[in-house]
């Protein structure tokens, strides 16, 4: 149960073992990063706390950089990128949602549409994890149809001034900085801005109540005349192109993060199978038994072609939104029937947190849902597919 080597069963076309170099090294890390939290994530997730002390080793692992190109820190292929956020999400959601927002959303946007000026003040302390980054762009009217977003930023002299509602921001009442996305008032450009926490007017409160993700904070903020200077602008961000080549990367990820959550629940249920004894024989032993494993492992299976086809036309430069969406709404389904699968196969022990799998398969329902849900990918593709918009 606690070894969490991906072994042939996991891996049945043999479609990672030729990983090597720098990708190779941040999946070991990852790896152990998964073992170290292990045996204290499911004290961490009942009582609903987000453990800092997680997040900072981390950053002491290097397992923010997503890919990115970030001076003084290892390089990842979009493989090895993928393969860290996997090897996250198998331990536990909560710690691969830090890594899609910290490194996947606020890092990316400052090494994409930041000054060197910018890059140089923010980008090592958030890959590092000595500053927790955020990326706020939902808002409490607008989760899916964000293009309509309200939030506002009138100029004033040398100052923007912001104002608006934005929530579901993952590390947003953390203390760190804040990516948000605001619609200038005089032109409706879309723009982007660093937002320090502590400024005054920003008023952030931890969404409680969650049944998903319960090991990380997600915020709700208000912001009330919150004034930051022209130099927190992200000037590459003009438009809500820009968000949206932010969010088809981190899309791909979530792909990803299924295969994670689905490979643990496999795990698990394959371990289950061949040492729990019903009726005087492993569970194993029983034909339906075997025939569920074998479904299972080959839903893994297509999740896992599906997350190595994502990371080649990535590296090629032809990962669009499209595939992305494709790949995410694909695996997070699989993913939900794996986990109902394992829940099931372990009776009364699959709601066990100590079990890991009912832990699992309730961060599904999350990344099922963020990033876009099933309907609006389902409707991405279509789109592609008829060239018809079916979304008014």
């Amino acid at each position: 149960m606690n070894d969490r080597v991906f072994d042939a069963a996991s891996d049945y076309y043999d479609l990672f073992s030729d990983v090597t170099g720098e990708d190779a090294a941040a999946w070991a890390r990852a790896r152990q990063f998964g073992a170290e939290i292990l045996p204290s994530i499911n004290d961490h997730w009942q009582h609903g706390e987000y453990p800092l002390e997680f997040v900072r080793r981390m950053g002491e692992l290097d397992l923010f950089i997503d890919g990115l190109d970030i001076p003084g820190h290892a390089k990842l292929s979009p493989l090895g990128a993928g393969l860290v956020t996997m090897e996250l999400s198998r331990a536990d959601g909560s710690m691969s949602t830090v890594l899609a927002v910290q490194g996947g959303l606020a890092l990316r946007c400052v090494m994409l549409y930041g000054t060197p000026e910018q890059q140089a003040k923010w980008a090592s302390p958030i890959a590092s994890g000595r500053v927790l980054g955020s990326f706020a762009l939902t808002e409490p009217q607008h989760g899916s149809d964000s293009v309509s977003l309200e939030t506002s930023a009138r100029r004033e002299g040398d100052d923007w001034i912001i104002n608006g509602e934005k929530r579901w921001i993952g590390n947003g009442s953390s203390g760190g900085v804040t990516v948000v996305w605001a619609r200038a008032s005089d032109t409706g450009e879309v723009n982007a801005f660093l937002v320090e926490q502590d400024l005054p007017g920003y008023d952030a409160e931890r969404i409680r109540g969650k049944a998903a993700m319960r090991a990380i904070d997600q915020a709700a903020i208000t912001f009330r005349d919150v004034r930051v200077p022209e130099s927190a602008r992200l000037p590459g961000a003009t438009s809500f192109k820009d968000t949206t080549r932010v969010l088809s990367a981190t899309r791909s990820s979530v792909a990803w993060s299924a295969l994670g959550h689905a490979t643990a629940c496999f795990e698990i249920a394959l371990e289950h199978a061949k040492t729990r004894e019903q009726f005087g024989r492993p569970l194993a032993k029983s034909q339906i038994i075997q025939q569920r494993l074998a479904n299972m492992s080959m839903q893994l299976t297509t999740m896992q072609l599906h997350c190595r086809r994502i990371a080649e036309l990535e590296r090629e430069g032809k990962l669009d939104a499209t595939r992305a969406s494709m790949a995410k709404v694909n695996n997070t389904r699989l993913a939900r029937a794996i986990a109902s699968d394992a829940r099931d196969m372990l009776g009364g022990n699959g709601i066990l947190l100590e079990r890991h799998v009912i832990r699992h398969l309730l961060d599904i329902e999350a990344i099922h849902t963020y990033e876009g849900t099933d309907t609006v990918q389902s409707l991405i593709v279509g789109r592609q597919l008829t060239g018809m918009s079916a979304f008014v």
